[in-house]
């Protein structure tokens, strides 16, 4: 029975496909679903703007910690992604079985969460996964003004960020993650090239005079750093939407681990690099650009950047606009104008958000503690172990359990050391921390900040 339903569900997903040659120039820059494009998204989505403050990040917790923390979370960023997708083909199965198409609808993890454990599930799920995302798409405005103003200086960051705005609110056109595939694509090459350029850059400056590496000093310190690492690897509260564009959801399982392996040859080298050439004076420029002499290959590196975070606000914000579209009741609509209208509401908030806390990488750490850490990793694992906690739900599971850890028992035990770690280091201390460092921003800085960790006019040095 289940092997039909599958067929079945298979051939469905094969009838979305256009049905024009397969080579033609349009269906190569728009229509995606394969296993290569839910990749490109994957590791195009988990770091764009991250790049620049891991180096800050590394002169918070030192270099070995620095490295220790983006292997743990990466490996276990992989392992919640990994559940999200069993969850999300369990879902699936369950609903086909009950005869529901899903023709033109994208499924959200919120509906996955409701449809296997209940509509309190269902709330917290929206709850967190939606003040992620909404505050996922502020730090990439942020990021665009706080790059920019190393090109072109004329305009403060406040400013910058009226004009990004403005252009960021054009994605409510783009209709599903299907439409992201050349952009996915060139995005991965941008974050290639400055996380390369970051390195070689720094190894060619060489080391400041009298470099120190204290870090790390302060606990508040160390746990702020290891939480924005938190939050690099917490890329996939967009997990289930990538998957739902793909032509054959199973083959997700381990595409998020060989994205991650790939994304930490980029974050390891550049974050050591840029760390060993300038230690602690990282400690008071979140973002690594602001270090760097000015050249060609700057400003290449900062122009790919803006781009690439024109697409990651992309990404954070569609699903957003799925559930406000299902809120209001215009998702099955087939006019993309209409849509776009409807969606117009979700942009606002944002651009205004972003222009209230203008703190680029302390903010990153505070969502990292008090969203990232229940929305992708405390969830994910409760929701599993919920799931399956009877015994005829383990018998029918449609995926089954992966070769490495072949027992339930197994299970279990990794998904509950996951509940209890990120509760108490990356919620707890880390909330803790993060927090304690953010309203020293907006002590220092003040809400509404016209031009945060901008040099005083006339000279060149950072005043903290």
């Amino acid at each position: 029975m289940d092997q039909t339903v599958n067929e079945q569900n298979e051939r469905d997903h094969q009838e979305e496909k256009p049905n024009q040659s397969p080579l033609s120039f349009k269906s190569l820059l728009w229509h995606g679903g394969s296993v290569y494009d839910a990749w490109f998204s994957c590791a195009s989505n988990q770091v764009a703007q991250v790049l620049l403050t891991l180096p800050y990040s590394f002169s918070q917790l030192g270099m070995l910690s620095g490295i220790i923390f983006q292997v743990f979370y990466g490996i276990i960023g992989s392992w919640t992604a990994y559940l999200i997708s069993i969850l999300y083909v369990e879902y699936r199965t369950r609903k086909e079985k009950e005869n529901v198409s899903f023709k033109n609808h994208v499924i959200q993890w919120f509906e996955v969460l409701d449809g296997l454990l209940g509509p309190y599930w269902k709330a917290a799920g929206l709850a967190f996964n939606c003040t992620f995302l909404l505050f996922g798409s502020v730090i990439q405005l942020i990021a665009c003004a706080s790059n920019i103003y190393y090109i072109n200086d004329k305009l403060d960051k406040r400013t910058w960020t009226y004009i990004f705005g403005a252009c960021c609110a054009t994605t409510v056109f783009i209709p599903s993650f299907h439409n992201y595939r050349i952009w996915s694509f060139l995005g991965l090459g941008m974050t290639t090239y400055t996380a390369w350029y970051l390195t070689i850059a720094a190894v060619l400056h060489g080391q400041v005079e009298g470099v120190q590496h204290s870090g790390p000093t302060k606990m508040v310190l160390y746990f702020t750093g290891a939480t924005n690492i938190l939050y690099t690897f917490g890329g996939h509260a967009v997990t289930v939407e990538i998957m739902d564009a793909m032509w054959k959801p199973r083959k997700f399982k381990f595409i998020y681990f060989i994205a991650t392996l790939y994304v930490f040859t980029l974050t390891i080298p550049s974050a050591t690099a840029v760390y060993w050439a300038f230690g602690d004076q990282l400690l008071t420029h979140s973002n690594a650009f602001s270090l760097l002499p000015t050249n060609g290959w700057r400003t290449t590196a900062i122009v790919l950047m803006l781009i690439h975070q024109f697409i990651t606000f992309g990404f954070a914000c569609t699903p957003l606009y799925f559930v406000w579209e299902k809120v209001i009741g215009m998702h099955e609509t087939k006019s993309m104008c209409l849509r776009a209208l409807a969606r117009l509401p979700v942009v606002i908030p944002i651009w205004f958000l972003a222009i209230i806390f203008p703190f680029f990488g302390p903010i990153n750490s505070a969502v990292g503690a008090l969203l990232v850490s229940f929305t992708v990793y405390i969830i994910p694992s409760l929701a599993h172990m919920l799931t399956f906690r009877s015994a005829s739900a383990r018998q029918n599971a449609a995926e089954k359990l992966p070769i490495f850890l072949p027992s339930w028992a197994g299970m279990y035990v990794v998904n509950s050391f996951i509940v209890v770690w990120v509760l108490v280091i990356g919620f707890g201390f880390g909330g803790w921390a993060s927090m304690a460092n953010f309203i020293k921003q907006v002590d220092t800085f003040g809400l509404f900040a016209k031009c945060y960790q901008c040099p005083p006019q006339g000279s060149t040095t950072a005043h903290h």
